[in-house]
C-alpha cells in the first residue's frame, strides 16, 4: 500500500468518524417537548423538582408546565393533546374520557396515609361559631368543592359514609376553581370544604377559618394520578416510559427530603425554593416557605399506583351515575407502566 493511500485512507476514516460524532450530537440534542398539566400544589411538587433537577433533560424530553386552577380540566386538556400528561385527582371527567378511549392513568402521586398530613377538614368560622366543631356535624351543612364529580366530591361521600349519613345530607356548592372555594369559605358563603394543608394550615393560622379533623382519619386512598392520553401510550410509549422514570426520582426526592423528621437544612430550603417557584411564583419566598414545608405530603414511590382503590371509586362515581356503568378498569388503567397494588 503506498503512502498516498495510506493518507487518502486515513482521511476517509477521519470524516466518516466526524460525521458519526456529528450524527450522535444531533440525535443527542434531539428532545420530546412534553407539556405536563399541573396545579400549582405542593403536592404536585415532584414534577417541579424533576425538572429543576435535571431529571427530564437527563431522558432527553424538554418539559414545560400549564397550570390550572382545578383538576377536571386537565384530564380534558389531556384527551385533546393540549398537554402531554396530566397530574390531578382522579374524576368523574377524567373516567368518562377514559370510557372514550382518550385517556388512560398510567401512574400513581398523591395518596393519603395516616401519619402525614393530608386534606384537612375546615369549617368557616361563622359556621364554628354556629355550632360545627366536629367532622360529623357537616351533616346538613355546605361544602365546597370545585365541580360535581371532583375529587372534594368523593371525599366528602367517603365522609358521609364513616359517619353514616348520606352525602345528599351535605349541601354540596360547585365554585369551579380552588380559590374561589377559599374565598368562600373565608368570607362565611359556605360553611365547610377539605383542603390542602399547603392551603389549609395557613388559613387556620391566620384565623380565618376552623381545623375540624384530617381526611385520613375517613379514607387513606388514591388522590392523586398522573395520565396520559391513549394516542401517546400507543404511538409513544417510549416518551411516557422516560417521563415516568424521571417523574419517579422527583418523588424519591420529594419524600425523602420534605418528609423526613429531620431533614438536612440546607437540602430541604434548596427543595422548598424549587418548589416556591411554581407553587407561590408571586410571593416572597419567607412567605411561602411555611406552608410549602408544612403542605408536604405523602407520595406514592415509583409511581406505584393502587389500583383497587382506583377500581373502588370507578364503581362510586358509577353508582352516582356520574360514569358510564360500562366503563371497565382496564379502560381507566393502563397497568403496564408501573407496580400496581
Amino acid at each position: 500500500m503506498t503512502f498516498a493511500n495510506m493518507t487518502r485512507r486515513a482521511w476517509l476514516a477521519g470524516v466518516a468518524g466526524l460525521s458519526l460524532l456529528s450524527a450522535t450530537a444531533a440525535t443527542a440534542q434531539e428532545k420530546d417537548d412534553v407539556v405536563l398539566g399541573a396545579l400549582r400544589f405542593t403536592s404536585h411538587g415532584a414534577g417541579f423538582v424533576a425538572f429543576e433537577k435535571g431529571y427530564f433533560d437527563e431522558e432527553n424530553l424538554n418539559v414545560s408546565f400549564e397550570f390550572f386552577q382545578a383538576a377536571q380540566p386537565i384530564a380534558v386538556a389531556t384527551a385533546s393533546g393540549d398537554v402531554d400528561f396530566g397530574l390531578a385527582g382522579v374524576t368523574g371527567g377524567m373516567m368518562n374520557l377514559a370510557e372514550k378511549d382518550a385517556v388512560r392513568i398510567v401512574g400513581g402521586v398523591l395518596h393519603e396515609k395516616k401519619g402525614v398530613d393530608g386534606m384537612m377538614v375546615m369549617a368557616s368560622n361563622q359556621a364554628y361559631e354556629d355550632g360545627l366543631d366536629t367532622v360529623p356535624e357537616i351533616k346538613g351543612h355546605s361544602m365546597a368543592m370545585t365541580q360535581v364529580g371532583s375529587t372534594f366530591h368523593y371525599m366528602t361521600s367517603r365522609i358521609a359514609d364513616a359517619e353514616g349519613f348520606d352525602i345528599s345530607d351535605v349541601r354540596l356548592v360547585p365554585l369551579q376553581k380552588v380559590g374561589a372555594m377559599v374565598a368562600a369559605l373565608k368570607s362565611g358563603q359556605v360553611d365547610a370544604m377539605i383542603m390542602v394543608p399547603h392551603i389549609a394550615k395557613p388559613l387556620v393560622e391566620a384565623g380565618a377559618a376552623k381545623e375540624l379533623g384530617w381526611l385520613y382519619d375517613y379514607a387513606e386512598y388514591q388522590i392523586s394520578t398522573l395520565f396520559t392520553s391513549v394516542d401517546n401510550i400507543e404511538n409513544n410509549r417510549d416518551m411516557v416510559e422516560r417521563f415516568i422514570r424521571a417523574y419517579a426520582k422527583g418523588i424519591a426526592d420529594f419524600n425523602r427530603v420534605m418528609l423526613a423528621e429531620n431533614p438536612d437544612p440546607a437540602e430541604l430550603d434548596e427543595m422548598t425554593r424549587m418548589i416556591a417557584k411554581y407553587v407561590a411564583p408571586d410571593k416572597p419566598y419567607e412567605e411561602a416557605m411555611a406552608s410549602i414545608q408544612q403542605g408536604a405530603m405523602n407520595l406514592n414511590e415509583g409511581l406505584a399506583l393502587n389500583m383497587t382503590d382506583v377500581a373502588a371509586q370507578m364503581q362510586w362515581f358509577k353508582d352516582q351515575n356520574l360514569v358510564d356503568s360500562d366503563l371497565a378498569v382496564d379502560q381507566l388503567v393502563d397497568d403496564s407502566f408501573v407496580e400496581t397494588y
